[in-house]
């Protein structure tokens, strides 16, 4: 793919997978048409617009995935499109819950229309996503993260299935680039207890951090499931380091200020 030809777009550009999936791509000498609801809004834009190549290759447009066509001009001329925009609004109860499912009837949605259009088309599906934030605002998952770091999050037997964000953006590239990519791409660096989680975390940040070190109860803990990582592996993903994926991503959450010992 020559120079002139490497134009992809990325939907949903501001949000924490996809800023990384915007930095990565500029690295890689793509131009990048990236779609945010407001692009006069600087917490949704000022840290896109700073990255390295962004001058030279950074397209921002408007977009809102409710208002039908409005893809339509950014899309074009494009040779892949990177859809990470979510389609819900979301709802007090329970805000996480209401994004899944919106995920998910998202990507069923999409098989079904690369189906009758004939469009290539390769789905990314992964874990608790954890990392370094580029975004200035947190995540539901980092508010999530900034809860355990300081106890006030316990979970009854919980288990998490961690990824490294850098990871995530990492493979929808190779998908984009890997002719032979196909379907759907389970993405899960690491498989754990929510115990397991604290202890790590506990190992690495105390006496800084008030850890929860338990869980809930002290009924046993549920077995832990697998994620095959064979076809993630297929695209050269080797995973980062849980470890090193949580201190990463506390040392951001310090940086930018959302997290003090």
């Amino acid at each position: 793919m020559s120079g002139a030809e490497k134009v992809v777009c990325v939907t949903g550009a501001s949000g924490y997978i996809a800023s990384w999936l915007v930095k990565l791509l500029l690295q890689r000498g793509y131009t990048v048409k990236a779609t945010v609801r407001d692009p006069n809004d600087p917490k949704k834009t000022e840290h896109l617009l700073s990255l390295d190549g962004a001058k030279e290759r950074l397209q921002l447009f408007k977009a809102n995935l409710v208002e039908e066509g409005s893809f339509d001009s950014v899309v074009d001329g494009c040779q892949g499109v990177f859809h990470t925009a979510s389609p819900a609004i979301l709802a007090a109860s329970d805000p996480q819950l209401w994004y899944q499912l919106s995920k998910t009837l998202a990507e069923e949605a999409a098989w079904k229309f690369a189906e009758e259009c004939g469009i290539d088309l390769v789905a990314i599906n992964p874990g608790f996503s954890i990392g370094p934030l580029i975004q200035p605002t947190p995540t539901s998952s980092m508010k999530v993260f900034l809860e355990l770091m300081n106890g006030s999050l316990v979970f009854p037997d919980g288990i998490y299935n961690f990824v490294d964000v850098r990871d995530v953006a990492h493979a929808h590239i190779q998908a984009f680039e890997t002719p032979a990519a196909n379907g759907r791409y389970c993405l899960v660096g690491s498989v754990i207890h929510h115990s397991e989680t604290c202890k790590i975390l506990h190992k690495l940040y105390h006496p800084s951090f008030h850890l929860s070190e338990k869980d809930e109860d002290d009924k046993p803990l549920r077995p832990l499931h697998k994620v095959s990582q064979d076809k993630a592996k297929s695209l050269g993903i080797s995973f980062i380091p849980l470890e090193v994926s949580f201190r990463d991503t506390i040392e951001s959450l310090k940086e930018k200020g959302f997290l003090t010992a």
